[in-house]
């Protein structure tokens, strides 16, 4: 477990650790209401989606934890839950949405990795307890030291203040998920931090806003805010899902596509995901986001489908090896193909520019694209010649610490003339 991670989960069970305490000494404040909360927590938690990246997000859960920090009066009276009974509440709904997979029959439990080993869902539930506790202690000293009783609830003023409230705990919370995935993934920390800015934008600022209006909401009709406020977010979910069925079906796609040309025998098998996995691994290291990657990851695994046009295929599916003319043509054409497949077009511009020189070509490119070869072609060209040379110095007996070497020290005379300096750098670091 990285440092960040543990720092994260360590911080997350001192939280829960101390709120357990404290609850036990001084008794449960409105356990009615907390019950409610905690049964929201504990059902949004059982409801969870995949978002892109392979992100776990329970939005229902993630709501009625920010729901329950941000609670004030309930129906016209006075609550005094604090900040230790918030987080408390929040664990609680975080172990008992465990339960359904305890008391699932063995057989089942046999094909499934336990909730408390996935380490997604440790994730989570750490962001949850510390983004609540956060929460809970910008809000709850204000409210109940009676500085919030200034604000007329009644007002506009009120819900401005819950708003930055919920904002900054949004803030709270992609920061944490910055941490989180960057121990993960290997992501730098400003990449992964501009991923989980923008994720704001769709299911976060469902979770924020639905979070922010049951707070509002219960000051006036009291518990019945829960489910009327939070079932719209539920039905957002479902068209979430649907979205990521469309992700993995295009994904299907660009799969089948990629094995064609090593199925027809134009190149060696595993070619284009020892491509792929090479170029993903220098974007990573050179700070791309997750959009940024996935279509990089598409474009990698297409980067050779143009060689199906051709009559004869190239030895070894080398094309790296070819006259750069040969290699520029085998591009456009495989643009050409990919643009019909319906994958977002960024990938078909990308394999159309992956075989120009790093400066872009004197006419400007093709299709107008301009001088400027998106890095994303720069990173495919550099992993692909780096696997068709390695495979080109194994078919000559040459050893793989000493091909290694070789293909290397090739790539580095190619600098700036043939391959972008960055990139072929960025290769040696996490290859060398």
């Amino acid at each position: 477990m990285h440092g960040g991670t543990l720092a994260v989960h360590g911080g997350a069970l001192a939280l829960l650790a101390l709120a357990f305490g404290a609850v036990a000494v001084r008794g449960i404040a409105e356990p009615g209401v907390a019950l409610a909360f905690t049964v929201l927590v504990a059902l949004g938690e059982c409801v969870r989606i995949t978002l892109p990246g392979d992100r776990e997000q329970a939005p229902i859960g993630a709501a009625g934890a920010l729901a329950y920090a941000l609670l004030g009066p309930l129906r016209g009276l006075p609550t005094g839950h604090g900040v230790l009974q918030t987080v408390a509440v929040t664990g609680v709904g975080l172990l008992l949405s465990l339960l359904p997979a305890l008391v699932l029959p063995h057989r089942v439990r046999h094909h499934r990795r336990a909730p408390w080993r996935d380490r997604a869902r440790r994730d989570g539930a750490a962001r949850r307890l510390l983004g609540a506790g956060f929460a809970a202690a910008v809000f709850q000293p204000l409210y109940n030291s009676g500085l919030v009783d200034r604000i007329s609830a009644d007002g506009p003023a009120y819900g401005v203040f819950l708003a930055l409230v919920a904002a900054l705990a949004a803030l709270c919370d992609a920061t944490l998920a910055a941490v989180l995935r960057r121990d993960r993934s290997g992501l730098r920390f400003p990449a992964a931090l501009e991923d989980e800015l923008r994720s704001l934008f769709g299911i976060g600022t469902a979770i924020t806003a639905t979070g922010l209006l049951v707070s509002l909401a219960a000051g006036e009709v009291g518990l019945w805010a829960l489910p009327l406020f939070c079932t719209p977010l539920l039905l957002a979910q479902v068209s979430f899902r649907r979205a990521a069925a469309v992700r993995a079906t295009t994904g299907q796609t660009i799969a089948s596509l990629a094995r064609a040309t090593e199925v027809a025998g134009y190149t060696p098998p595993g070619h284009a995901r020892r491509v792929a996995d090479t170029a993903c691994a220098v974007g990573r290291e050179l700070g791309l986001g997750t959009r940024e990657l996935a279509l990089l990851e598409y474009a990698a695994l297409m980067h050779d489908i143009g060689q199906l046009s051709l009559v004869e295929p190239v030895p070894d599916g080398a094309t790296a090896l070819l006259p750069e003319e040969e290699q520029q043509r085998i591009a456009r054409l495989g643009s050409e193909v990919i643009r019909r497949t319906g994958v977002p077009r960024q990938v078909a511009e990308q394999v159309a520019r992956l075989a120009d020189p790093p400066g872009g070509r004197p006419d400007g490119g093709p299709d107008g694209g301009g001088p400027q070869v998106p890095l994303a072609a720069r990173i495919i060209r550099v992993a692909n010649a780096h696997d068709d040379l390695l495979t080109a110095a194994r078919g000559r007996g040459v050893g793989e610490a000493v091909g290694r070497l070789e293909v290397l020290e090739v790539l580095r005379l190619g600098r700036g003339r043939v391959y972008d300096p960055r990139v072929v750098d960025a290769l040696v670091r996490v290859r060398g």
